[in-house]
């Protein structure tokens, strides 16, 4: 079963950018433009995530979190405003997490796989075309066969699947996948993703994206 995650954004475009995103990645979306809306909708169907703007029309988003913190719904905020008081005011009220825009679309991913992992929430397995990956067990089938990836590959793929869509820089990739302290050089990046291509046969879908890096596409 999907994810449903709830957007409460009054910015359209940074609404469906942020649906488009999620989408992507196979969760389950709904919309709402202000605070009113927001809990009419809480009200008649069940999340597993908000992503709750602090200001709104109608009601804000620390009125919509004091009405619904007794429903157990985690809530990570969406704020322009890049304010300590702010942040600890939801962190207080019993938000999961809180992003300041603007945001990275591989950040904003990030994180809401941390909350819905740290509620049981999330889907531990993965899928892309014949591709399963079984994230506890760390195990690749292709066709139900499995497939041995080092940890590297591994996380690469990984990484690969839950942004498939969006263009991945090497030096984005070498941060996600080797860490911020590794100091290798992004050729390293390059090695792994035509061991992958080989392995999995992906080259038509792992696509080079000139001057930038790395896209896996449908």
């Amino acid at each position: 079963m999907l994810s449903k995650i709830l957007i409460v954004e009054d910015d359209v475009s940074i609404s469906d950018l942020i649906k488009l995103n999620l989408k992507m990645v196979n969760y389950e979306i709904e919309q709402a433009y202000n605070g009113k809306r927001a809990l009419e909708l809480i009200e008649q169907e069940n999340f597993d995530l908000i992503l709750l703007d602090v200001m709104l029309p109608e009601l804000d988003g620390f009125g919509v979190m004091e009405r619904i913190k007794h429903k157990d719904i985690p809530v990570i905020f969406l704020t322009a405003k890049d304010s300590i008081s702010n942040k600890v005011k939801g962190l207080k009220m019993g938000a999961d997490d809180y992003i300041v825009k603007p945001f990275e679309s591989i950040e904003l991913l990030a994180r809401v796989e941390v909350v819905l992992r740290r509620y049981g929430k999330k889907n531990d397995v993965l899928n892309f075309k014949n591709l399963e990956i079984n994230l506890q067990e760390r195990i690749v089938k292709k066709n139900e066969e499995i497939i041995e990836l080092t940890l590297k590959e591994f996380e690469l793929l990984r990484l690969l699947i839950e942004n498939k869509g969006i263009a991945l820089s090497r030096e984005k990739i070498l941060e996600k996948v080797w860490g911020y302290d590794y100091l290798g050089e992004t050729r390293t990046v390059d090695m792994h993703i035509q061991k992958l291509r080989k392995k999995l046969n992906l080259d038509e879908k792992i696509k080079t994206v000139y001057k930038i890096g790395y896209r896996l596409e449908d």
